[in-house]
């Protein structure tokens, strides 16, 4: 059996977001950007913006956002979530999921959720298939339309629990929680790309590589130990901002993603896959099996949509 032949671009791991978009000209193009306020959104926001696109920032706190096309979005609230699409009116053309919690202990939504599962994945999912008339039109308007997910190399600490999704019977590990969240990031991609690429509609899914925002205020000392750890054992070396939005860009106009989803990116390129008992160490810049299993995908899709559905 012949293995696929992973996709490549031009740019690195040295690339910034304005080095994909060089020459890129973004005038027409519909966009949203979750949690862009601040961080790897808000520099993905920018870009776009500054190729022309009309970007719409979906913040939990508008005022926190520094450009004028703000909407307030709370995806651990399904009720901001229902509201936000429903005042979203005409075609969207590129959906980026970006935002994203970590938190340093147990928490959880209103529905009992746990909150980094419910914020991570849940919110995405419900704004996404909210959202998915919207991106049919743009796929219509422009031949197809894209959806991006941030992920990030802790999608390899665990995949996805389905009979412990909210932490109900184990002992809770803020970093087992995040993990299981980025997993979901990335087989939620796998799924609707599967059920929606005939309506011209792609989703891929990102890791943008070690970047210092705001994402890790919540840490435990735990966690940031670990963090330190997996940077001296060579896991990951900060990036710059612009450099950590560079792959988010790749995976939203970059030609060679142009009618195809499912895809996990590094490093501005599809990553490679590695066996779910890798270590995370030797492969920094693998993506897991189960982070990409369609079985798992297509469960989870299930599973999301009943949650969700009210």
């Amino acid at each position: 059996m012949t293995t696929p032949k992973l996709i490549t671009t031009p740019f690195t791991a040295a690339s910034t977001a304005d080095d994909v978009l060089a020459g890129v000209d973004l005038t027409g193009v519909r966009a949203i950007v979750t949690g862009a306020s601040s961080g790897i959104g808000a520099e993905t926001a920018r870009a776009l913006a500054a190729a022309g696109a009309e970007v719409t920032l979906a913040v939990r706190n508008p005022a926190a956002a520094p450009r004028s096309r703000v909407v307030r979005l709370d995806l651990a609230d399904q009720a901001s979530v229902r509201r936000f699409v429903r005042q979203w009116d005409g075609p969207l053309h590129l959906l980026v999921n970006n935002a994203g919690i970590v938190t340093g202990g147990p928490a959880h939504t209103a529905e009992g959720w746990e909150l980094q599962f419910a914020t991570n994945h849940l919110g995405h999912f419900a704004l996404a298939t909210g959202l998915h008339a919207a991106l049919v039109r743009g796929a219509a308007d422009r031949g197809e339309a894209r959806i991006v997910s941030v992920s990030s190399t802790a999608h390899m600490r665990a995949g996805v629990d389905f009979g412990d999704l909210h932490f109900e019977h184990r002992p809770y590990d803020p970093q087992i929680a995040y993990a299981q969240s980025k997993t979901a990031n990335s087989l939620f991609a796998v799924e609707a790309t599967r059920r929606w690429a005939a309506d011209g509609i792609f989703a891929n899914t990102v890791n943008p590589g070690g970047v210092a925002t705001g994402l890790q205020r919540n840490f435990t000392p735990a966690q940031r130990e670990s963090l330190a750890a997996a940077e001296a054992a060579g896991v990951f070396t900060y990036k710059t901002v612009g450099q950590g939005a560079a792959t988010t860009i790749v995976a939203a106009v970059s030609p060679e993603f142009a009618g195809t989803g499912g895809h996990y990116l590094d490093d501005a390129r599809e990553a490679y896959r590695v066996p779910d008992d890798a270590d995370l160490a030797d492969h920094p810049h693998g993506v897991k099996e189960w982070a990409l299993d369609p079985v798992a995908a297509e469960r989870l899709w299930t599973v999301s949509a009943a949650l969700t559905r009210g």
